[in-house]
């Protein structure tokens, strides 16, 4: 981005709406070489930007003023998305002149802010019921209301303890076992008033978790609790997987559901007669797939992928423009766009291919081994073990 504040278009949002601020300043190492060369808000979870996802959960609720504050690589998210008209909101971009964490990046963000605004983590795949959590806010009269999510293993987490009124009581972190007595962790989704800017310092990192919230306990801080809600931070390949495959199978609520009512195969790709494609997969446009090819659940053929012949994908992702030999067997990973697999290559557990890379015929990389985009393997230089799901 080439200024620090962008304004694509105006608002428009009237004093009784309220507009959304998403944080997608990180750099998102941990799914590298994903986002080697992209942003993390624009990896292709199924089929679209990740961050279209969650601008479209926005917008079903309602929301359609959106500020983006960005970091890495803004330009290109800029580029990608636009004004974010065709996902019903209209974007305002503003970029820190350097990282000031979640509480610093929104005080940066305050010339943009209205009176009531819901602040959301950016890399998150949830389907939370955002309207609840604004009437439950209104009808409280609070200062912040965090969205609430119980986990099955609250010792792994920090926790939100609670009031019987939903007021904010307290927090738990890396609670030891005697201490908890709550499932609740907070979702990354925050109801907020603009007065909560006041106790934002301006022009430094600040942690709204570690340095907001504990002032406002006992000071307007409620929880608003989505159980039977989906959520989850798809920050790691093995989450990235996971929540590719809740959307195709329809555990989470995204628009994808309504594009695979007519099946999981793109009328503009192209299916072998003998291949199978299972109902929870997706074969995107111009894909390819041959002779004997067998697409499992969770699996995504992208934009113009070439899938050859005897190939077997069980919860795999090819990215647009990839191509994968006859003979493969994919299981649990993700191929980059652009990447070639010759013939009989195996991936398994959560092993990521970037983009362009190419891997020769005969390997096996398993153990999350991850190729960088470009680089080249020779044939049969690697050769763990493959697992018999694999085989």
């Amino acid at each position: 981005m080439r200024s620090s504040s962008r304004r694509v278009r105006t608002s428009g949002a009237g004093p009784d709406r309220v507009q959304a601020v998403i944080l997608v300043g990180g750099k998102g190492t941990r799914l590298r070489p994903l986002t080697t060369n992209r942003p993390k808000p624009l990896v292709p979870l199924v089929d679209r930007p990740f961050l279209a996802h969650m601008l479209e959960w926005v917008a079903s609720h309602g929301i359609e003023d959106v500020v983006m504050c960005c970091g890495f690589l803004a330009d290109a998210l800029v580029d990608e998305l636009g004004d974010g008209s065709r996902f019903g909101v209209r974007l305002t971009w503003v970029q820190e002149p350097d990282p000031r964490g979640t509480a610093g990046a929104l005080r940066f963000a305050e010339p943009h802010l209205q009176e009531r605004f819901v602040m959301l983590n950016g890399d998150v795949l949830t389907d939370l019921d955002l309207t609840a959590q604004v009437e439950q806010h209104r009808a409280t009269g609070a200062v912040g209301t965090l969205a609430l999510v119980p986990v099955d293993d609250p010792a792994s987490y920090g926790l939100v303890r609670m009031n019987d009124d939903r007021s904010v009581r307290g927090f738990l972190e890396k609670p030891d076992p005697a201490e908890i007595d709550t499932d609740l962790i907070s979702a990354g989704a925050y109801v907020l008033e603009r007065s909560v800017l006041d106790l934002i310092p301006e022009g430094r990192m600040v942690s709204i978790e570690r340095e907001v919230w504990p002032r406002l306990v006992g000071a307007g801080l409620h929880g608003c609790v989505h159980r039977g809600a989906y959520w989850m931070d798809i920050g790691t390949p093995d989450r990235y997987l996971q929540g590719t495959d809740d959307i195709l199978c329809g555990r989470v609520r995204t628009r994808v559901a309504d594009r695979l009512l007519d099946g999981p195969v793109d009328p503009a790709a192209q299916v072998a007669a003998d291949a199978i494609v299972d109902h929870g997969a997706l074969i995107d446009r111009g894909a390819r797939v041959g002779a004997g090819s067998i697409v499992g659940a969770g699996s995504v053929v992208g934009p113009d992928a070439v899938i050859g012949e005897d190939v077997v994908l069980d919860r795999a992702v090819v990215l647009a423009g990839a191509v994968v030999g006859a003979g493969a067997r994919l299981r649990r990973c993700v191929v980059g766009a652009g990447a070639r697999l010759e013939a009989g290559v195996r991936l398994e557990d959560a092993t990521m291919i970037g983009d362009g890379a190419t891997i020769g015929a005969g390997n096996a990389l398993g153990c999350g081994i991850r190729v960088a985009p470009g680089a080249s393997v020779p044939a049969a230089a690697i050769t763990f073990p493959a697992t018999p799901e694999a085989a």
